[in-house]
């Protein structure tokens, strides 16, 4: 099929527990269809998804398996809405490319096996994206598919910031070096945040905060990506829903001797027993631990000021490579919405000339063009909604026509 005003990419984004999809029009960035698969592997699993304009609809799927989320997706495209024939290519996010891909690709078999080498760096995403890529191989065998990767972004980072100060065979040998993850999105919003302040995009310099279930921080200068707080694996940088961020690598050790845990334990424990759900004991998710900050729980207030103050931090250190900034971006579902949460970041970050507009804040910057500082701020702090699919799409448009 030849790429045309009435065809669509699938985007498809799979995780351990998740299927998302839209179909995108990647010209126009109209919106066909789009929803989410939620609770696979478990006997909850449900489907719910938007067609064009309508009300969003929502189904208990008859099986939980990964290939029930997949059926059910199709039966959206094939039977209800009669849509695969408007298909000319399928769009998919993996997130760990090692140092084998700088851009998004298409897949074959030489490519497909080197997402699955990189699964030991993304164990808990890169099987999933694999399951995906083969189901969507199965059920559309001509349309071409399409991989973009959340690494390929920060391949424009220099040694000095991607390299770990550890014995280098174990860089030349076994690939241990910093990779960065949600590039897909610092990628998008700061070609979107250029655009909101006539910038250049050649001649900028943004940190972006993608700020969601979890979270990193990116310097992103002309363009490309100088430094990243995600490292080797999603856990390392910032304070997470339910991943610590940094911590002492001494830890490891500390715990393994003193309570006899194992390492795969104290890897578990960090990354699905800490952060916020850590701190608070209670709370992953921030729209809950802000609630529970309004009613005076002290280990949500703790929490939530440990999240800023760590955020804050990353964010002072990577003004350092780009000796100058045009705007700290915000984005993700917590960045997008939390007003609490960008001002009391920014209330720490005064020393880099942040001013906060407390009403432009809570209005989430949607009449002030994304600025919620204010017009006097010496350095400008923005809103910038995400659409990953969106620019997964366009990728894999643009590796089509070519």
């Amino acid at each position: 099929m030849s790429i045309s005003e009435s065809s669509y990419v699938l985007v498809l984004n799979c995780g351990s527990s998740s299927v998302k999809f839209a179909l995108l029009e990647p010209k126009t960035e109209e919106n066909m269809l789009s929803g989410i698969v939620e609770c696979v592997g478990a006997k909850n699993a449900n489907l719910s998804w938007r067609y064009k304009d309508e009300a969003k609809q929502k189904k208990t799927l008859d099986g939980g398996s990964y290939q029930d989320a997949f059926n059910a997706i199709v039966a959206l495209i094939y039977d209800l809405y009669k849509l695969a024939d408007k298909i000319f290519a399928v769009g998919h996010r993996v997130v760990h490319g090692g140092e084998n891909f700088t851009t998004s690709v298409l897949i074959d078999e030489k490519v497909l096996d080197a997402i699955k080498y990189c699964a030991k760096l993304a164990p808990l995403h890169n099987p999933a994206n694999i399951a995906g890529i083969e189901e969507a191989c199965k059920i559309f065998p001509k349309l071409p598919q399409v991989a973009v990767f959340d690494t390929a972004f920060h391949q424009t980072m220099p040694k000095h910031a991607y390299m770990y100060p550890i014995p280098y065979h174990l860089y030349t040998d076994h690939g241990v070096r910093r990779y960065g993850f949600h590039g897909i999105s610092h990628r998008f919003v700061t070609r979107k945040a250029a655009k909101l302040l006539s910038k250049k995009l050649e001649d900028s310099a943004f940190i972006s905060a993608h700020l969601g279930n979890g979270c990193s921080a990116t310097a992103v200068l002309n363009g490309e990506s100088v430094d990243t707080s995600m490292g080797l694996t999603p856990l390392e940088g910032l304070v997470m829903g339910t991943r610590s961020g940094d911590v002492d690598p001494g830890l490891h050790s500390y715990l393994v001797d003193t309570l006899g845990y194992d390492i795969h334990k104290v890897t578990g424990l960090l990354n699905k027993e800490s952060g916020l759900l850590g701190v608070s004991g209670k709370y992953s998710d921030m729209r809950e631990i802000e609630t529970a900050i309004s009613n005076g729980d002290e280990k949500a207030i703790l929490a939530g000021e440990i999240a800023c103050y760590r955020l804050a931090k990353y964010i002072a250190a990577l003004s350092v490579p780009l000796g100058k900034i045009d705007a700290l971006i915000f984005t993700g579902g917590i960045g997008e919405n939390s007003d609490f949460i960008r001002g009391k970041t920014l209330n720490w970050l005064k020393v880099l000339g942040f001013d906060l507009d407390t009403e432009r804040n809570s209005k989430h910057g949607k009449l002030s063009g994304g600025v919620i500082t204010q017009d006097v701020s010496r350095t400008k702090a923005i809103v910038v909604a995400t659409n990953e699919e969106l620019l997964i799409a366009q990728d894999t448009a643009n590796i089509i026509k070519n």
